[in-house]
This record gives C-alpha cells, sequence and structure tokens, in this order.
C-alpha cells in the first residue's frame, strides 16, 4: 500500500467521522476486522476521535470534573492509539523479516508505523486548515491558506518519504526494527503516583 493509498484512507475515515462530528458516535470501518486497512481505519478513527477530544477540554469555561473525565478518557485514546501503531509496525515487521540485508543497511529514525501516524495526524490538520481557510474575513482566511499550503507540501515530502523508507526495507538498504513505547503512565506497577498508593 503506498503512502497516497494510506492517506486516501485517512481522508475518508475523517469525512466519515464528520457526517456525525461526535466523539462517542460510533466506528463503522468499511473493511474487514483483522485486515491491515482495517487497524488504518481505526488507527484514523481513534485520531480523529482525540483531536476533537482536545477541542472539548480546551475552553477556560469547561467543567473541572468534565475536564478531568476528558482527560481521562485521552490518556486512555493516547494508549490505544500507541497499541494500534504497535499492530501497524508488527504488519510491517511480517512484511520485511525475510529480506536480505545489504552490507551497509542502514536503521530509520522512526518505524514506519511512527511514519503512518505522523501522516493520519497531518490529515486531520489538512481537513481543519481547509475550513478555516474558507472561514471568517479575509486575513484569517489568508493566514490559514498559508498554513494549508505548508501542510499540502508536507503531505507531498512525508509521502514521498514514506514509500523511499518502505521501497529501501524490501530493497535491504534499510534494517525494519520494532521500538516499542514502553509508556509508564498508564502502568499501575511502573507509575509511582500509582503503586504508591
Amino acid at each position: 500500500m503506498k503512502a497516497n493509498d494510506l492517506y486516501k484512507l485517512f481522508e475518508q475515515q475523517i469525512i466519515e467521522y464528520h457526517k456525525t462530528d461526535n466523539v462517542d458516535a460510533p466506528q463503522h470501518s468499511p473493511y474487514k476486522s483483522g485486515t491491515f486497512e482495517a487497524v488504518l481505519w481505526e488507527k484514523s478513527w481513534v485520531d480523529t476521535v482525540q483531536w476533537h477530544l482536545e477541542d472539548l477540554v480546551r475552553p477556560d469555561d469547561v467543567e473541572p470534573v468534565y475536564a478531568l473525565q476528558l482527560k481521562r478518557r485521552i490518556d486512555r485514546s493516547n494508549q490505544h492509539r500507541t497499541d494500534l501503531v504497535e499492530q501497524i509496525d508488527d504488519h510491517y515487521y511480517m512484511q520485511f523479516k525475510e529480506v536480505t540485508l545489504q552490507p551497509d543497511a542502514r536503521i530509520n529514525t522512526e518505524t514506519p508505523a511512527w511514519a503512518v501516524d505522523r501522516l493520519s495526524i497531518l490529515a486531520l490538520k489538512i481537513y481543519h486548515f481547509q475550513i478555516e481557510a474558507n472561514r471568517g474575513d479575509e486575513a484569517h482566511r489568508a493566514k490559514c491558506q498559508t498554513k494549508l499550503d505548508t501542510l499540502l507540501t508536507q503531505r507531498a515530502d512525508l509521502t514521498t518519504a514514506i514509500d523511499q523508507l518502505l521501497d529501501d526495507l524490501a530493497a535491504g538498504r534499510r534494517q525494519m526494527k520494532l521500538y516499542r513505547q514502553m509508556k509508564m503512565y498508564n502502568d499501575p506497577s511502573l507509575n509511582p503516583s500509582l503503586y504508591k498508593k
């Protein structure tokens, strides 16, 4: 799956979410459960819901108990997001594990799935800046259009970089390694604020 295809899947999911624009709406994936595409869709759904949860917690007048509930939900969402990224990396690891590495095969600063994660977030930014570039007064629209143009350049660069990374992995020019996030804040056995109770 090429990076532009990944982006189109994310874009489709974002449009689907905004049909209800409701963080509690059920997810309706068009992909069969257990497929790589279904994992990508779920990852994008989690990102989109979390984007809007972050919006809900921002106003100064948000009720404190509700804000804490949102914060806890965002924490759970972050963990789920990380778990999905690791599933995506598992897919790529299985795809490339039998590749014979070239003697000078390099490592990469991030795994393919974390690059895909950035593409998913970028799709959300582009979607929302497209709205903002068509809203408000002329100064607001111009400012947002400038930012949107930068995001579109980033999309072109990131999709190219992801495709190059996957091509390099397939050819053995780069090594496919798995790095787990090993988050501590949600683990009662690792977070002192939790295990000291």
